[in-house]
């Protein structure tokens, strides 16, 4: 951080379906709904605390302590991996957000993802993207959201094993095994945090045919991803594992066929993993995946769960509107209203220097 002079940037950082039905922490997919960070750094203001300000989705609800916020706590992280102890002075930050908390469209990966980019910035690292997907992954340890955050389009993804003593270090501020912020978190907290191993989080592209957009079905109310797990089983019959990877496998490739199938993405997008387990967090589920179809909903492709839920997620290539409508009245007959977004498939990340 060698600069005198004041500087601002801006980051961008979309959100992200996961799972697109037989994907169950595989595959993830970038939607244009964005959290947006504007950042300023006078080297000549007083000493003092990051100045946080937020709105948009969560603005009542997210901590503005730099040392208890999701986003200032990753990119601090980030710096004190590079010897760098504290926050540059002067840094003011406004987060404005458009994605939805706790609604299965990848608030939290989101966070993150700034969270790295905003730590490479501040201490002019010049981390390559390989290297921040390390970062992100140290502390978001499913590979979906986080990497169709940072490269967008529609991912697949891995995690190397990792050994304990790279992963269970408190100081790094996992945003799912440590939910709750350390009562200790301020200035002193986390000022040895681990490396992380290189090459930690592999992915591909795949093809998406530029016809295909996505309606983002979304119930008004949070489901955690922390409780969405907890329904899961620890063990799957071998027939149900198959059900998943003949799909997962077609489904890869079928997205970015032109023209898309109707009839082979849909059942494509069939899951007997996770979906089925979370129907009761999620009342409304099973009609909508099983009633909404392309015959019945003519540019339908496939539904699905997005992410751990509750919001639904229709690919299609057009009757958008029918499709959700419909969807809202099956939700409404729960007693749960819904809001719904015609979303495009974003790109990644990205930094955009402002003076």
């Amino acid at each position: 951080m060698s600069s005198t002079s004041p500087r601002s940037f801006a980051i961008r950082v979309p959100a992200t379906s996961a799972n697109i039905g037989p994907g169950f922490d595989v595959v993830g997919l970038s939607l244009s709904l964005h959290l947006t960070l504007s950042v300023r750094i006078d080297p000549t203001a007083p000493a003092g605390p990051p100045a946080i300000t937020y709105s948009g989705e969560g603005a009542d609800e997210v901590p503005l302590d730099a040392y208890k916020n999701l986003t200032t706590r990753v990119a601090l992280y980030v710096l004190r991996c590079h010897d760098i102890r504290t926050f540059p002075s002067g840094l003011s930050i406004h987060a404005a957000n458009q994605i939805p908390f706790g609604r299965g469209l990848g608030s939290s990966g989101a966070a993150v993802v700034a969270g790295v980019l905003l730590g490479n910035e501040l201490g002019e690292l010049g981390l390559s993207k390989e290297r921040m997907l390390d970062f992100a992954l140290m502390v978001e340890r499913h590979p979906d959201n986080v990497t169709a955050a940072l490269v967008g389009g529609f991912v697949g993804s891995y995690l190397r094993e990792l050994d304990a003593a790279a992963t269970e270090a408190a100081s790094v501020p996992l945003s799912e095994v440590l939910p709750e912020y350390p009562p200790d978190a301020g200035e002193e907290w986390g000022l040895n945090p681990p490396q992380p191993p290189l090459g930690i989080g592999h992915y591909v592209r795949f093809g998406w045919s530029e016809s295909i957009r996505a309606v983002a079905i979304i119930p008004q109310f949070e489901l955690s991803t922390a409780k969405a797990r907890e329904v899961l089983p620890v063990s799957y019959s071998r027939k149900d594992l198959v059900f998943n990877l003949q799909r997962l496998a077609v489904l890869t490739t079928a997205l970015g066929q032109t023209p898309p199938d109707p009839e082979l993405i849909y059942e494509a997008m069939k899951d007997r993993v996770h979906q089925p387990y979370r129907k009761a967090l999620i009342p409304g589920l099973p009609e909508v995946t099983s009633e909404i179809t392309p015959s019945s909903h003519p540019g339908l492709l496939g539904i699905c769960l997005s992410g751990a839920g509750p919001t639904i997620l229709a690919l299609a290539t057009g009757g958008y509107e029918a499709i959700a409508e419909d969807a809202r009245k099956i939700f409404k007959k729960q007693g749960i209203e819904v809001e719904w977004k015609l979303l495009e498939i974003a790109a990644g990340s990205a930094v955009e220097i402002t003076s």
